[in-house]
């Protein structure tokens, strides 16, 4: 389909779009907060410091839709810096959350910013006020408006570390006449296997074009003395509201309705076989803690919230001493990858009550056995290096569940072995944050 009228019919239908899922939006706002914190700049407007900040710098401008991009993003922005000190950025996010996460890592040589609407008129003014020497994308957030217009201004377009699972090539293949005008406007592409380069290159990219990098998001380069602090600050929470000194953590990270209560119910019957056994969910929506902890309460367990109304104060003898239906639940943000230092073990969420599946890799850099479920359809490539290696326990259904934690309690060695060999299996995409900046900054214009 001829590229003018494929930017017609989605210029004709976003306003449709946006007024449909506002609602939606002003909901989602709400519940995480930070709304209106800097809401104008979703519509183009900028405090006069912020344009003092940008005024003639000519940055690399990064968008990152939430907050697992958000990470991944900071990541990438690491290692620009450490490439190409002198460098101007700016980070632009979708969600609060994610800003949220974005905002405390900004710096003079870093600006956050929430993402522009995606309205030509809105899309090109911020271009302007911004003027950046390339627009990065992350995994596959390509908005049509600003990549059009990016071209239009000069400006390389660049989609790093792009991520498509099976679901979404499916979806686009189906679309292939929309979405090709605007993917072929992409200057380069880089992706985290080689099996990527097919499913990209069938939507429209040139393979000559996308490079194969490993997974920034599985880059574990100095990750481990980022996290050292606040995996204090998490031990010292867990002593001081009860946790046993000596214990064994199940954790269940970024889990989905319906899996907090599911895993609950397993730890309290493990407790009778392994009673130091202990329970800390961390959910992948933290605004879902409050709801968690009442579902949890009507089953008879005593939820603790790491943030919110439940925080509490010291724990009771009775849980001090071992009560196995205390739950730790961190509600907070931007936490994730610290925490899996703590577990014994790590179950991944939304792999049993839910579809696709969350990273499993992080929890395996950080060297703990993993667990996951049969819905890992959005880490297909992934999951597949790791079972190849034996480097992770995937489960048919829930009902294995106990049997598989079973196992891993009863023989510990085996649960590190396995670990073991998954760190092995990721250790490849180690460097792949500096490759990537690499990557970029050799397609930056000439000054």
């Amino acid at each position: 389909m001829p590229r003018p009228l494929v930017y017609l019919l989605y210029n004709l239908l976003l306003p449709v779009v946006l007024a449909l899922g506002l609602p939606s939006f002003l909901i989602k706002g709400l519940r995480r907060g930070g709304l209106a914190r800097n809401f104008r700049q979703r519509l183009g407007f900028f405090s006069p410091d912020t344009l003092a900040k940008l005024q003639g710098k000519k940055p690399i401008w990064i968008h990152a839709v939430s907050v697992g991009e958000v990470f991944l993003a900071l990541k990438l922005i690491e290692a620009l810096r450490a490439a190409a000190p002198e460098r101007s950025i700016v980070l632009s996010t979708t969600t609060t959350t994610g800003y949220r996460v974005a905002a405390e890592k900004e710096s003079d040589a870093l600006t956050i910013i929430h993402n522009p609407i995606d309205l030509p008129w809105i899309a090109w003014s911020v271009l302007r006020k911004i003027d950046p020497a390339a627009l990065v994308l992350i995994e596959a957030e390509i908005w049509p408006n600003l990549v059009g217009l990016a071209k239009h201004r000069g400006i390389p377009v660049l989609l790093a570390n792009a991520r498509l699972s099976p679901r979404s090539e499916r979806r686009y293949r189906k679309v292939r006449p929309l979405i090709e005008p605007v993917f072929s406007l992409l200057d380069g592409v880089t992706v985290p296997f080689t099996e990527d380069v097919a499913r990209w290159s069938a939507l429209g990219i040139p393979a000559d074009r996308i490079e194969v990098t490993g997974s920034v998001k599985f880059d574990n380069a100095g990750q481990a003395a980022s996290t050292e602090t606040l995996r204090q600050e998490l031990g010292d929470w867990l002593n001081a509201t009860g946790m046993p000194a000596l214990r064994r953590i199940l954790l269940a990270g970024s889990t989905h309705d319906g899996e907090e209560s599911l895993i609950a119910r397993v730890v309290r019957d493990l407790c009778n076989e392994f009673p130091d056994l202990r329970l800390v969910i961390v959910p992948r929506h933290a605004e879902r803690g409050a709801d968690i902890a009442r579902e949890l309460r009507g089953e008879g367990f005593e939820p603790f919230l790491r943030a919110g109304a439940d925080k509490g104060g010291p724990a009771s003898e009775a849980v001090a001493l071992g009560n196995a239906m205390r739950v730790w639940i961190a509600n907070t943000t931007g936490e994730l990858r610290a925490w899996f230092h703590h577990a014994e073990v790590v179950v991944i969420g939304k792999s049993f009550r839910g579809i696709g599946g969350q990273n499993p890799v992080e929890p395996i850099l950080a060297r703990r056995p993993v667990i996951v479920g049969p819905h890992m359809e959005n880490f297909d490539e992934v999951i597949g290096e790791l079972r190849l290696a034996a480097g992770v326990c995937q489960l048919d259904g829930e009902d294995a569940l106990t049997d598989a934690l079973r196992g891993i309690l009863i023989a510990p060695a085996e649960g590190l072995a396995m670990a073991d060999r998954g760190f092995a299996t990721m250790a490849r995409h180690d460097g792949a944050a500096a490759r990537n900046a690499s990557w970029i900054l050799r397609r930056l214009p000439e000054p």
